[in-house]
């Protein structure tokens, strides 16, 4: 009998890994794990943007928020996720001939998750939430976008949440409970404001850049009174670290302009929803200034790449006519 030594075979029935971890059964252990918020109230977590990072699309850029949280050492599940999103932009591009004549730009975008972005894994085929986060980010586009020097022209914007924002922690599934769909609206502010980004790395005329913010009221977990006096206002919430979660806003901004092109809220907000409006924007405040400064260096990085083109172009045109 001769073996194929070229081949490792498969085992015929499927297997897993062996986790050697205490179980979470034990009274206060799975508690212990539970992620706190290191941050204070007013401060949003750190934000990581590059764009030009396709280079096939007219404009692209990536957006990634680290988790805040210390991850644990005594468990090899992480205690909250990050944030990771992608943009591309593709066109603006003439229209089929067979489509009727449109004065202004026709926007349409797309937000889908990939399948690993959380940990139930997702379909490939689109789901309500990732239709209702089209129809979201659409809305704080097109208020930005100048659309009537486009005529007859459209531009499409697909965004991919690489990892999403979870809407609870994993501890509260096991024990039987579940998430708010609080982060999805992390998710549409994170989704705004990469595709902004990816829209004027395309070049495309807007009258500013867009960028979004979420803020939230949180139960104080050492106060027991359920009175409103108990909440508290965060901004750039991470669902993970706050075991309840009252209410929850998320805005697109025009801080040049001080307007909002997009607000959506869940929750039971109060009689006072004005002053969650206010924490929603000073968090996209916060999203701006690294949106201002990611795409000053890339304009910078471009203008010195023209200029060290045209120098090479003068250093071969004197060469040539030295010969």
């Amino acid at each position: 009998m001769t073996t194929d030594r070229r081949r490792i075979n498969a085992p015929s029935g499927g297997t897993s890994a062996p986790v050697f971890v205490r179980t979470v059964k034990e009274v206060g252990y799975l508690q212990s794990l539970r992620p706190t918020r290191t941050r204070g109230p007013n401060e949003p977590r750190k934000i990581f943007l590059q764009t030009s990072i396709i280079p096939s699309a007219s404009g692209s850029a990536y957006l990634e928020i680290p988790s805040s949280s210390n991850s644990s050492t005594t468990t090899l599940i992480p205690s909250s996720s990050s944030l990771k999103i992608t943009a591309s932009i593709q066109g603006p591009r003439p229209l089929p001939r067979s489509a009727p004549f449109s004065p202004t730009l026709l926007l349409t975008t797309t937000v889908k998750f990939a399948p690993f972005a959380s940990r139930t894994r997702r379909g490939y085929i689109r789901d309500s939430v990732e239709r209702d986060l089209g129809v979201h980010l659409e809305t704080a586009l097109r208020g930005v976008i100048i659309g009537e020097r486009w005529p007859k022209s459209g531009v499409e914007v697909v965004v991919t949440v690489l990892e999403g924002d979870e809407d609870a922690w994993w501890g509260d599934g096991v024990q039987g409970g579940g998430g708010g769909g609080w982060g999805v609206l992390n998710v549409l502010a994170g989704c705004i404001t990469v595709a902004s980004a990816a829209i004027a790395d395309a070049g495309i005329d807007c009258v500013d850049v867009v960028s979004g913010g979420v803020a939230a009221l949180v139960r104080n977990p050492d106060i027991k009174n359920k009175s409103e006096g108990a909440l508290v206002k965060v901004l750039d919430p991470c669902p993970a670290e706050h075991q309840d979660i009252v209410a929850a806003c998320a805005v697109g901004y025009l801080a040049s302009r001080d307007e909002i092109t997009e607000i959506w809220m869940k929750g039971d907000v109060g009689s006072s929803p004005d002053e969650l409006i206010e924490g929603a924007t000073h968090a996209a405040v916060g999203s701006l200034t690294v949106l201002k400064e990611v795409l000053l260096e890339a304009v910078e990085a471009q203008v010195k790449g023209q200029v060290l083109e045209d120098e090479k172009v003068e250093q071969q045109q004197d060469i040539e006519m030295v010969d």
